[in-house]
């Protein structure tokens, strides 16, 4: 068997602030950059991706892998146009070269760019038209992939993540395969049930380190023995602003129908989903008293500014809220925050060396959700207290071997606070993305992550009590805590709502 593999990567918050153009594809800061043919294949062998993962199972069953391309970008607003259709042009160009059995695809799933509002249904569709209607096309989807019709209906199958933070990306990878391997066997599509849920979910009720997503997830093996099946649940991206928007379960096999029904009857119930929400001042005030009863670290996740999900990197709420209430002179050198996304701050930091002391402005006022910008910038007086080129080799249990590229970084100290500060983005999901400018997570007593629930692999096995220790702070920023907070034009009135 020789099968095509190609890879597209980008999850769209079509409220945010900056859109992703062909450049964002090719920095290599959250994903690995674009890369074609064998060096794909070199570069993404091993790594925890899907692709990683298939390519492991591909190996395994003897198949021939014939690379095509491979890209992704940070989370953020629209694909350009010109950015889709370079990537399409790329993949579409190795399709027509013909010479393979079957198609994989890398997808998120939550892709929207300036003239497509179903990106990775239009891809499939593009391919699916080139090949006919027997070529078997298998994809992996991201947990937060928009699954649409289109994409069930082009698609021989479709297999998502079953965790959040995504520690089986690469695991997924290999349910492709073993999809692929049943399509080919049948020599026909599988059975298909696929049902919408009626209601966003917010993203940090999502994780499956939390109930009732750990155990909705924990039942899916058994599921899928009972009935013979492969089930998926993807829980969405809910800033994604088209009519299709929303959580999806769906199955393949003979007794998908009744898979699917039981599983959605178990998901569907609104009100195990609702979550509350500290301010920026209230989670400081918590962290600060915990943190004078306990020896381990406490995690606030500034969540509305997640990269992971629009959100630019740069918003200042809860680091005004930490210097309000002198978090750094309670705890001197004890505070850290990161990543904060200012290239010019990382570079007058490298210019002006280690120990200098620099006056600058740091982070950004943005526009949000909300009609108003967030928190102004901090002026003051920091000392830099370490500088970096910013390649790190992430080591958790997320993005295990990936190797960002996030330009010139540094340590800047301001009232006792220590900043991670980077010229790329990519959330905080890895203690190496603060080690890399000499953060020692483990020695902190608060640690501030822009992030919203990826930050739970690598993190929380640091605290004492995960239920009182990690916080979720609502600061100003681009991503709605609560999807329902946003000025929605697209999604249809009935599905705005949240739990």
């Amino acid at each position: 068997m020789k099968i095509l593999v190609a890879g597209y990567q980008h999850e769209t918050n079509t409220f945010a602030p900056t859109k992703a153009d062909w450049a964002a594809f090719n920095r290599g800061d959250d994903f690995p950059a674009f890369a074609h043919g064998q060096a794909m294949l070199d570069k993404l062998t091993g790594v925890n991706l899907p692709i990683g993962g298939f390519i492991d199972a591909a190996k395994a069953r003897g198949w021939q892998l014939v690379p095509s391309s491979w890209c992704g970008a940070s989370p953020s607003s629209y694909v350009t146009q010109d950015a889709f259709e370079r990537m399409s042009a790329s993949v579409m160009a190795d399709v027509i070269k013909g010479g393979f059995d079957a198609v994989y695809l890398d997808l998120h799933g939550a892709g929207v760019a300036e003239h497509v509002d179903d990106t990775e249904g239009e891809l499939i569709a593009r391919i699916r038209k080139l090949v006919g209607p027997d070529l078997p096309i298998v994809a992996s989807l991201d947990l937060h992939a928009n699954v649409t019709q289109r994409m069930l209906q082009q698609a021989d199958a479709l297999v998502s993540y079953r965790t959040y933070p995504h520690i089986d990306m690469a695991a997924t990878g290999e349910l492709a395969a073993q999809l692929l391997a049943r399509r080919i066997k049948l020599g026909r599509k599988e059975a298909l049930r696929y049902r919408r849920l009626p209601f966003l979910i917010p993203l940090n009720a999502q994780s499956t380190w939390l109930q009732p997503a750990a155990a909705l997830y924990n039942a899916l093996p058994e599921l899928d023995k009972h009935f013979g099946t492969c089930l998926s649940f993807c829980m969405a991206f809910p800033a994604s602003d088209f009519d299709e928007c929303g959580p999806m379960v769906w199955a393949h096999g003979e007794h998908a129908a009744e898979a699917v029904d039981r599983l959605y009857a178990q998901v569907a119930e609104p009100t195990q989903w609702k979550l509350e929400f500290l301010s920026a001042h209230d989670a400081v005030a918590q962290s600060l008293a915990r943190a004078a009863q306990t020896s381990k670290p406490l995690v606030i996740a500034d969540t509305q500014d997640n990269p992971g999900a629009g959100g630019d990197s740069n918003t200042t709420g809860l680091l005004h809220a930490l210097l309000q209430q002198d978090a750094g002179k309670k705890f001197p050198g004890q505070i850290a925050l990161g990543l904060m996304f200012d290239p010019q701050a990382a570079q007058a930091a490298a210019a002006a060396g280690v120990g200098a002391i620099i006056s600058i402005t740091l982070g950004t006022a943005v526009p949000t959700f909300t009609g108003q910008a967030s928190d102004p910038p901090v002026y003051s007086q920091f000392k830099v207290r370490a500088v970096g080129d910013g390649v790190v080799t992430l080591k958790g249990r997320m993005m295990t071997g990936h190797t960002a590229q996030l330009g010139p970084c540094a340590c800047l100290e301001v009232d006792g606070i220590l900043v991670a500060v980077a010229s790329g983005q990519i959330q905080m999901l890895d203690r190496e993305l603060f080690r890399m400018v000499g953060i020692e997570p483990e020695a902190m007593k608060i640690i501030v992550v822009k992030s919203s629930n990826h930050f739970r692999a690598d993190f929380t096995p640091l605290v004492a009590n995960p239920e009182t220790d990690v916080i979720v702070a609502k600061a100003a920023g681009p991503m709605a805590a609560d999807p329902a907070d946003l000025p929605w034009k697209n999604l249809p009135a009935s599905t705005r709502r949240t739990p």
